[in-house]
Protein backbone atom coordinates (compact mmCIF):
# COMPACT_ATOMS: atom_id res chain seq x y z
CA UNK A 1 0.00 0.00 0.00
CA UNK A 2 1.39 3.39 -0.89
CA UNK A 3 0.94 6.72 -2.22
CA UNK A 4 0.91 4.78 -5.62
CA UNK A 5 -3.08 4.39 -4.77
CA UNK A 6 -3.21 7.55 -2.82
CA UNK A 7 -2.75 8.56 -6.11
CA UNK A 8 -4.74 7.02 -8.32
CA UNK A 9 -7.73 6.86 -6.04
CA UNK A 10 -7.48 11.09 -5.95
CA UNK A 11 -6.73 11.33 -9.62
CA UNK A 12 -9.48 8.71 -10.76
CA UNK A 13 -12.23 11.04 -9.10
CA UNK A 14 -10.69 14.18 -10.45
CA UNK A 15 -10.59 12.56 -14.27
CA UNK A 16 -13.72 11.07 -13.94
CA UNK A 17 -15.16 15.17 -12.84
CA UNK A 18 -13.73 16.62 -15.29
CA UNK A 19 -14.81 14.65 -18.02
CA UNK A 20 -18.32 14.48 -16.78
CA UNK A 21 -17.89 18.56 -16.90
CA UNK A 22 -19.33 20.80 -19.49
CA UNK A 23 -17.48 21.98 -20.60
CA UNK A 24 -15.14 18.74 -20.32
CA UNK A 25 -11.54 19.75 -18.88
CA UNK A 26 -8.75 17.57 -19.70
CA UNK A 27 -6.18 16.96 -16.85
CA UNK A 28 -2.32 17.05 -17.04
CA UNK A 29 -0.61 14.49 -14.70
CA UNK A 30 2.70 14.27 -13.54
CA UNK A 31 5.55 13.20 -15.92
CA UNK A 32 3.04 12.16 -18.80
CA UNK A 33 2.88 14.08 -21.71
CA UNK A 34 0.05 16.61 -22.83
CA UNK A 35 0.41 19.70 -24.96
CA UNK A 36 -2.94 22.20 -24.32
CA UNK A 37 -4.32 23.89 -27.24
CA UNK A 38 -4.35 27.51 -27.28
CA UNK A 39 -6.50 29.35 -25.09
CA UNK A 40 -7.68 26.03 -23.16
CA UNK A 41 -8.45 26.01 -19.90
CA UNK A 42 -7.23 22.80 -18.45
CA UNK A 43 -6.39 21.24 -15.16
CA UNK A 44 -2.55 20.08 -13.85
CA UNK A 45 -2.43 17.07 -10.84
CA UNK A 46 -0.01 16.61 -8.31
CA UNK A 47 0.35 14.67 -5.40
CA UNK A 48 3.01 15.25 -3.20
CA UNK A 49 3.61 12.98 -0.90
CA UNK A 50 4.84 13.89 2.68
CA UNK A 51 6.83 11.11 5.14
CA UNK A 52 5.43 8.03 5.59
CA UNK A 53 5.43 7.27 9.69
CA UNK A 54 4.56 4.50 11.54
CA UNK A 55 2.71 4.60 14.92
CA UNK A 56 3.24 1.79 16.44
CA UNK A 57 6.36 0.34 18.03
CA UNK A 58 6.13 -3.34 15.92
CA UNK A 59 6.63 -1.09 12.58
CA UNK A 60 3.35 -3.02 10.99
CA UNK A 61 1.63 0.74 11.00
CA UNK A 62 1.88 3.44 7.78
CA UNK A 63 0.36 6.31 8.11
CA UNK A 64 0.59 8.23 4.96
CA UNK A 65 0.01 11.99 4.86
CA UNK A 66 0.44 14.67 1.74
CA UNK A 67 -1.12 17.20 -0.07
CA UNK A 68 -2.81 16.59 -3.66
CA UNK A 69 -2.85 19.96 -6.09
CA UNK A 70 -4.59 20.99 -9.12
CA UNK A 71 -3.48 24.05 -10.95
CA UNK A 72 -6.57 25.67 -13.04
CA UNK A 73 -5.03 26.80 -16.02
CA UNK A 74 -6.74 29.48 -17.86
CA UNK A 75 -5.91 32.16 -20.66
CA UNK A 76 -4.21 35.53 -19.37
CA UNK A 77 -7.44 37.44 -21.40
CA UNK A 78 -10.35 35.30 -18.78
CA UNK A 79 -9.31 37.29 -15.79
CA UNK A 80 -9.96 35.15 -12.67
CA UNK A 81 -13.53 34.46 -12.53
CA UNK A 82 -13.17 31.32 -14.44
CA UNK A 83 -10.30 29.85 -12.57
CA UNK A 84 -12.11 30.89 -9.38
CA UNK A 85 -15.58 29.08 -10.07
CA UNK A 86 -13.63 25.90 -10.94
CA UNK A 87 -11.85 26.12 -7.59
CA UNK A 88 -15.02 25.77 -5.94
CA UNK A 89 -16.15 22.91 -7.67
CA UNK A 90 -12.97 21.32 -6.88
CA UNK A 91 -13.88 22.05 -3.46
CA UNK A 92 -17.08 20.40 -3.84
CA UNK A 93 -15.66 17.50 -5.09
CA UNK A 94 -13.45 16.81 -2.61
CA UNK A 95 -14.83 17.64 0.89
CA UNK A 96 -13.57 17.09 4.34
CA UNK A 97 -13.71 13.85 5.61
CA UNK A 98 -14.14 12.25 2.00
CA UNK A 99 -13.18 8.95 2.35
CA UNK A 100 -12.29 6.88 -0.91
CA UNK A 101 -10.98 3.29 -0.40
CA UNK A 102 -9.21 0.40 -2.68
CA UNK A 103 -8.90 -2.76 -0.31
CA UNK A 104 -7.74 -2.24 2.89
CA UNK A 105 -6.26 1.34 2.55
CA UNK A 106 -8.46 4.19 2.90
CA UNK A 107 -7.91 7.71 2.11
CA UNK A 108 -9.29 10.62 3.99
CA UNK A 109 -9.57 14.37 2.85
CA UNK A 110 -8.26 16.34 6.31
CA UNK A 111 -8.21 19.91 5.26
CA UNK A 112 -10.63 21.99 2.81
CA UNK A 113 -9.65 22.44 -0.55
CA UNK A 114 -7.52 25.95 -0.25
CA UNK A 115 -7.28 28.28 -3.20
CA UNK A 116 -3.57 29.75 -3.70
CA UNK A 117 -2.25 32.95 -5.54
CA UNK A 118 -2.82 33.37 -9.34
CA UNK A 119 0.70 32.70 -10.81
CA UNK A 120 0.93 34.57 -14.17
CA UNK A 121 2.83 33.24 -17.39
CA UNK A 122 2.90 34.86 -20.76
CA UNK A 123 0.07 33.34 -22.13
CA UNK A 124 -1.73 31.55 -19.16
CA UNK A 125 -2.20 32.06 -15.57
CA UNK A 126 -2.53 29.18 -12.64
CA UNK A 127 -4.59 29.06 -9.88
CA UNK A 128 -4.20 26.56 -7.51
CA UNK A 129 -6.32 24.36 -5.12
CA UNK A 130 -4.74 21.98 -2.45
CA UNK A 131 -6.15 19.99 0.40
CA UNK A 132 -4.22 17.54 2.98
CA UNK A 133 -5.00 13.70 3.01
CA UNK A 134 -4.10 10.89 5.18
CA UNK A 135 -4.03 7.55 4.69
CA UNK A 136 -3.30 4.15 7.16
CA UNK A 137 -2.81 0.89 6.94
CA UNK A 138 -3.89 -1.16 9.59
Amino acid sequence: MSHKIIRSLLESRLAAWAAARSPALRVAYQNVDFSPADGETYLQAYLLPSLTASNTLGGDHRLYTGTFQVNVITPTSSGEGPAESIVVELADLFPVTLRLARGALEVLVLTPVSQGPVVPNDTTQAVSASFSYRADTE
